[in-house]
């Protein structure tokens, strides 16, 4: 796995060997990231289902200002040190040990909000739709935010008036939705 595009392109990332990850494929990672568009200006990244944390890395790598990344996972969360690590940028990056519950009630707490939410948990407790229902009470979204939510293609979302449709792309059996935020 590596960092397909960017500054920070080119770059091997480490992955965590493990039954309770999956990690995101670089031909998935790919086409995702040419549906959002090549590059980014600004804007803050969350990953609450971390991994690697080769979607944050790579959204960053792209021209996002900033991404925080969060597992609940020890080895992972070591795995993504060492991937940030690999940046020489690690002041781009906040990196959260935390239940993704726990992490989105600190971040609005700390009144946080995001442009860009990476939601790709373990197919087998899929929360995206709970996630993305507490994203809105929380109001940790911008206006305008996106969510990139990935699933099986056995999994079907049903989620809140507060968020639009607005691409669907199946890649083999993954299935990749993006969401905008509506106001």
């Amino acid at each position: 796995m590596r960092i397909i595009s960017g500054k920070y392109a080119k770059r091997n990332l480490f992955t965590l060997k493990s039954q309770k990850t999956r990690p995101t494929s670089d031909k998935v990672k790919e086409s995702l990231f040419n549906s959002l568009g090549q590059f980014f200006n600004g804007g803050e990244v969350l990953d609450l289902y971390g991994g690697s944390g080769a979607l944050a890395i790579e959204a960053v790598s792209r021209g996002c200002s900033h991404a925080t990344i969060v597992d609940i996972n020890y080895q992972a969360v070591n795995i993504i040190h060492k991937n940030v690590a690999l940046t020489k940028e690690p002041e781009l990056f906040s990196v959260y040990k935390m239940s993704s519950k726990a992490a989105l009630s600190k971040f609005a707490e700390e009144k946080q909000k995001f442009d860009l939410v990476f939601l790709d948990p373990p197919y087998a407790k899929q929360r995206i739709t709970d996630d993305m229902a507490k994203m809105v009470d929380l109001e940790l979204l911008n206006s305008d935010a996106i969510v990139v939510a990935e699933t099986n293609d056995q999994t079907n979302l049903k989620t809140s008036s507060s968020f639009q449709l607005i691409k669907e792309k199946h890649l083999g059996k993954t299935i990749v939705r993006f969401y905008r935020k509506e106001y």
